[in-house]
């Protein structure tokens, strides 16, 4: 399983994390998906390559900007 890590910015709450959660779960071959308000991080796992530009994109698409964390 892959896993990558990004930094959003501007999340303050539940609904932030839900809206990405949402937009974050569209993409395809995505299967876990934490993020937090709290630390700011969102993580995402597949079982193949996870494509950075499409996680970012989806987090745009939330409202939210983000980077590559590790």
């Amino acid at each position: 399983m892959t896993t990558n890590e990004y930094r959003v910015m501007g999340m303050t709450c539940a609904h932030c994390e839900m809206s990405i959660r949402e937009e974050v779960g569209e993409i395809p071959g995505i299967e876990d998906i934490q993020v937090s308000a709290k630390t700011g991080t969102l993580v995402v796992a597949g079982s193949g390559e996870i494509d950075d530009a499409q996680v970012l994109a989806a987090v745009k698409g939330a409202g939210y900007s983000a980077v590559r964390a590790r």
